[in-house]
């Protein structure tokens, strides 16, 4: 009997997957410890004794890792997880460190984040384009909730999550729009007016102040769909553009991929590349559990910095992206260790005619 044809996507499905597997830095492999590894030659050489003396040979017991052995996952590359999503095995993280290939500590995320990062990467590069012409507006629907202080500066409390909607321009030639409950609708990205002065005593003079240019930061679909899909020279990028603000380097790249990643509709390969740069930030790990605003449950991969963690959610079971979270880890005048002080869930992203108008559909 002749065998079955191949699927017709198969190889598409393979290329697919090679180029995933470059999204994302190479999971560490460790090494054995010196106990261990000499616990095996030990165990080898009796076995070898035993049998050629015609001695029954006894199955050598492993020994249970000492108190204070770290251990790690060891992350199945992005191909594999294509194939057998979550495979991960326990073994000892210790070795060798700057072997070539091998992502060493300090210069990554944690395995366990590299490993979300990597099925959330697989994720966005199997969903459509998104389809927004020349023209049209990219509108996001939320939940949103962030903590406020009375004026007596006591903790924050984080009132109930609201609904957000934006339109934003593919260009950023046109104004885009903000809507939120209970508040006037507010313009987006428009020319602000500003009053000049030529001299003392003289008349104000109306003006505009012109809009900076896009960028990571102030981004529009179209500069977001240009982005590099290289995670190493996005990383680059975004850092560049990053250099000032609050917290560290690596803290403000890790909030600006995760308001790209909420704010803007990425095309599949962009959105990729930014989960595989910010698999290559150090400091990020992982929780394995959070809620977003919406109540939807997930495994999180969070960073800390200055005694506080962002938190990115994704859904379990299809590695998307849900919403963030923004904790306190340690005591201030804010409030306790553990307070929320800001909390989102994405709802709905689509192509939309005009500010205010929802996407056909």
């Amino acid at each position: 009997m002749n065998a079955s044809a191949p699927r017709p996507h198969a190889d598409a499905d393979e290329l697919l997957r090679a180029e995933l597997t470059e999204l994302l830095p190479p999971p560490p492999v460790p090494e054995l410890t010196a106990e261990r590894n000499q616990h095996l030659r030990h165990a080898v050489l009796r076995t070898a004794l035993a049998t050629g003396d015609g001695a029954t040979v006894r199955p050598v017991r492993a020994r249970r890792p000492r108190q204070g052995l770290r251990l790690g996952w060891i992350v199945a590359p992005v191909a594999a997880c294509a194939v057998v999503a979550g495979v991960a095995v326990l073994a000892p993280q210790d070795g060798p460190t700057g072997s070539p290939g091998r992502v060493t500590a300090g210069q990554s995320a944690s395995p366990e984040a590299v490993r979300i990062l990597s099925g959330a990467a697989l994720a966005a590069a199997s969903a459509p384009a998104p389809a927004v012409r020349p023209g049209e507006y990219v509108y996001v629907r939320s939940l949103v909730a962030h903590a406020g202080r009375d004026a007596s500066g006591g903790p924050a409390t984080l009132p109930p999550a609201h609904r957000r909607e934006v339109w934003l321009s593919v260009d950023g030639n046109r104004p885009g729009l903000l809507r939120e409950p209970g508040a006037a609708d507010t313009e987006l990205g428009g020319e602000a007016p500003v009053y000049e002065l030529d001299g003392p005593g003289a008349t104000p003079r109306k003006t505009t102040m012109a809009t900076s240019p896009p960028s990571v930061t102030n981004p529009t679909h179209a500069y977001v769909a240009a982005l590099p899909t290289d995670p190493d020279v996005l990383l680059r990028l975004i850092q560049d553009q990053t250099r000032t603000g609050e917290g560290d380097a690596d803290q403000r790249a890790f909030t600006a991929i995760g308001t790209l990643l909420a704010e803007t509709w990425a095309p599949p390969k962009v959105t990729a590349a930014l989960y595989g740069a910010a698999a290559r930030i150090p400091g990020v790990t992982v929780l394995p559990s959070a809620k977003d605003a919406a109540g939807r449950e997930g495994v999180a991969v969070a960073r800390t910095a200055h005694g506080e963690q962002t938190q990115w959610i994704f859904d379990r079971t299809t590695s998307a992206f849900l919403g963030e979270r923004t904790v306190l880890t340690e005591a201030t005048s804010a409030g306790r260790a553990g307070t929320v002080l800001g909390v989102s869930a994405v709802l709905a992203k689509g192509a939309a005619a005009a500010p205010g108008e929802l996407p056909k559909g």
